[in-house]
């Protein structure tokens, strides 16, 4: 049998607000257990919301980001269930008045090119978060009630794990890039539930099923494979297809019954009655808009027409601090575009990941911008200038210039100084100098690596290649 793959994607964001949805109280996370909590995040009687402003600016960024519509009039709505973790008995939402509508989010890989839809972006508050214990049951953690998120719902659009991998992987760079979340999937920071359905070809999509407990883009792509699988054996063997919710269990590698799935209807929506409607001001709009920053796939196309190679345009717009570490170095190399994207992942990139840095680079900008002139002014050569960043990698120095001096490794241009290195390569080089004049012209690499050689990597090759030619012709003259 042939069969096709529908996927759609729920995709929770923790905002990086200071405090939480719709209270005072710190979003912090790793604080003492229940230590910020309030009636409000409580639900207590008599206790009333107020929604945080920062909040609604970082969804709208995230909408505009993707080409969503904003709603110029939007609500908050109670989504009714109860969990221990929740403990209002409903979780603050939104229903039939989102706040973002439409748009899209293209995604690359070995499937090509592709435009994801997404359906919306919505705002609510997070629940509390269960412990389970083998000895003391379950607990619960309710310093994370409160925390505001955004929800993007994606259209079924995606038709394979791989393609939800690449989703995953293009939000959360997203999000990061505009600031408005850090991406931690081990913080709990980005959530991800799937829905998924398999059919026979010629068929009407099948009735999808959720899976949840998601915590890693790895698990994902492994929960959806399984359940794919799952799904298609059932369909083989005859059996239908019915609405419910799995968890994935990342230890048995296999997904398992959660609860039936719930509709909408389950959830009893109705208007939060403390919460007035939300007016999205041409003023907000404006101002959030204007803070924009440029976005990845833009950054990337004018680098491409700047000259830098597609695989080094990936790489330099993956994360934004990479993009403005280039655009530091950038600024001051911009006759050499390609020489500047090629220090920054060459050497920058990696010596940030080798030595551990995290998000901070070994060296600042300036410090790259001063090698790759010192390399592009032909005062050392590449190979030198590679053991200069590694020099400033390890120590923490910025002053390539004076490591230069002190490892003696500016290139020799002392024309009177090469002829006697390379009369001296030539003399003890009989063997591959006959080889040579005997037509092998490759081997003139050979003598020009022996040239570096004897002068530690600072014959300036360029000079040396054409003294040894000049060299040759006189031996062939006499």
């Amino acid at each position: 049998m042939q069969f096709y793959t529908v996927i759609g994607l729920e995709v929770h964001s923790q905002l990086l607000t200071r405090t939480k949805m719709f209270c005072g109280c710190a979003a912090i996370y790793g604080a003492a257990v229940n230590s910020r909590a309030c009636p409000v995040c409580l639900g207590l009687p008599g206790a009333l919301p107020t929604p945080n402003r920062a909040a609604v600016e970082m969804a709208v960024k995230m909408g505009l980001a993707v080409g969503s519509t904003i709603a110029r009039k939007t609500k908050f709505d109670r989504k009714n269930y109860f969990y221990a973790d929740l403990p209002k008995g409903y979780q603050i939402s939104q229903y039939d008045m989102p706040l973002c509508a439409g748009g899209s989010i293209a995604i690359r890989g070995q499937f090509g090119e592709k435009r994801i839809g997404i359906i919306r972006i919505h705002l609510e508050e997070d629940a509390g978060k269960s412990i389970h214990t083998d000895i003391e049951g379950t607990l619960v953690d309710l310093n994370r009630c409160g925390v505001p998120l955004v929800e993007i719902v994606s259209a079924p659009d995606i038709a394979s794990p791989q393609e939800a991998y690449a989703y995953l992987q293009e939000i959360r760079r997203l999000v990061r890039w505009l600031g408005i979340c850090d991406g931690n999937l081990e913080e709990g920071s980005l959530r991800c539930d799937a829905n998924v359905s398999v059919a026979r070809v010629g068929d009407e999509p099948g009735i999808p099923v959720e899976i949840k407990n998601l915590n890693s883009f790895h698990g994902v792509e492994k929960a959806l494979q399984y359940e794919i699988e799952r799904q298609r054996t059932a369909l083989e063997c005859g059996e239908t297809s019915e609405r419910r919710t799995l968890l994935w269990d990342a230890d048995r590698q296999e997904t398992r019954l959660m609860r039936s799935k719930e509709s909408a209807q389950d959830y009893r929506y109705f208007p939060d009655p403390d919460l007035v409607e939300l007016e999205i001001t041409d003023v907000l709009l404006r101002q959030t808009t204007d803070a924009l920053p440029e976005l990845p796939w833009t950054r990337m196309q004018r680098y491409l027409e700047l000259g830098v190679k597609s695989d080094d345009a990936e790489v330099l717009v993956a994360e934004k601090d990479i993009a403005d570490y280039f655009e530091a170095v950038l600024k001051d190399l911009p006759a050499d575009v390609p020489r500047a994207a090629r220090w920054v992942v060459g050497e920058a990139l990696r010596w940030r990941k080798e030595l551990g840095g995290g998000e901070r680079f070994v060296a600042p900008a300036q410090a790259t911008i001063d090698l790759a002139r010192l390399e592009a002014e032909g005062r050392i050569s590449t190979l030198a200038a590679k053991s200069i960043y590694e020099e400033m990698a390890r120590t923490g120095r910025s002053d390539p210039e004076a490591i230069m001096r002190e490892k003696g490794l500016e290139q020799v241009k002392d024309t009177e100084a090469l002829q006697k290195v390379i009369y001296s390569v030539i003399a003890r080089s009989q063997q591959e100098l006959n080889r040579y004049l005997g037509g092998e012209a490759k081997l003139k690499g050979y003598f020009i690596g022996q040239i570096m050689k004897e002068t530690r990597g600072k014959a300036d090759p360029v000079v040396s290649g054409k003294l040894f030619d000049e060299i040759i012709a006189e031996m062939k003259t006499d």
